[in-house]
């Protein structure tokens, strides 16, 4: 409980940065489902005046959150992608996406989980979706959620700080971050294995081609 103390004691302390942190974490290679959503509401909860501010910056950190993630995968291209978010599971977006790639990039944007909201945005950058469009679409669509939920928080904040002040909300915050911490390890890990399994790929296939061309030179000799 000391460690979600000192996680969120540090996110209030930097106040209108808290959001715009977590949202890049949150729309990148990390998984922190509900992340900023607690962040802007426990924020909107204790400071009403910064409102606007919170919200913004939230969806400024997603967009920025979701030009990394849309950079990477579009250098790594479909078949890197298939490999790191399951054959299966691309597959399955990819088609659903491809045709109407605005609509599931607002629909990530406004979800909450378990919308595969990562998966979608490098699908969609792999399949080289206008990044510019990516980007506005993700920003406005969190801008709504973010605002929603900063109402909800207006309305109900003192009941969300006792909530949150409670042992056992503490102690399933523990859990949960500690979970997606893990989670988070496992999917940079995999986001950073394939540039090195395409590099071994590319290697093996230049060796390849060396080999074939020593042995059509002995046959012609």
């Amino acid at each position: 409980m000391s460690f979600l103390s000192t996680l969120f004691g540090f996110l209030f302390r930097i106040g209108y940065f808290g959001p715009f942190v977590v949202g890049i974490l949150d729309s990148s290679f990390l998984i922190l489902p509900f992340g900023n959503d607690f962040v802007v509401v426990g924020l909107v909860a204790q400071h009403h005046a910064g409102t606007p501010w919170y919200v913004l910056s939230a969806a400024l950190g997603s967009t920025v959150g979701v030009l990394v993630l849309a950079l990477v995968s579009r250098k790594l291209g479909e078949q890197g992608l298939r490999r790191i978010a399951g054959a299966k599971r691309y597959e399955t977006l990819s088609k659903r996406i491809r045709s109407h790639a605005g609509l599931a990039i607002a629909i990530g944007g406004l979800a909450p989980p378990p919308f595969p909201f990562t998966t979608v945005i490098a699908a969609v950058s792999a399949l080289n979706y206008p990044l510019w469009r990516t980007l506005t679409i993700n920003f406005f669509a969190r801008l709504a959620r973010f605002t929603v939920l900063a109402l909800i928080a207006l309305k109900f904040g003192s009941n969300v700080l006792q909530i949150a002040k409670s042992a056992p909300f503490e102690w399933a915050m523990t859990a949960f971050i500690a979970a997606c911490l893990m989670a988070s390890g496992y999917s940079i890990w995999k986001w950073l294995k394939e540039p090195q399994r395409r590099r071994r790929a590319t290697r093996a296939s230049a060796e390849s081609k060396t080999t074939d061309s020593k042995t059509a030179e002995s046959k012609t000799v």
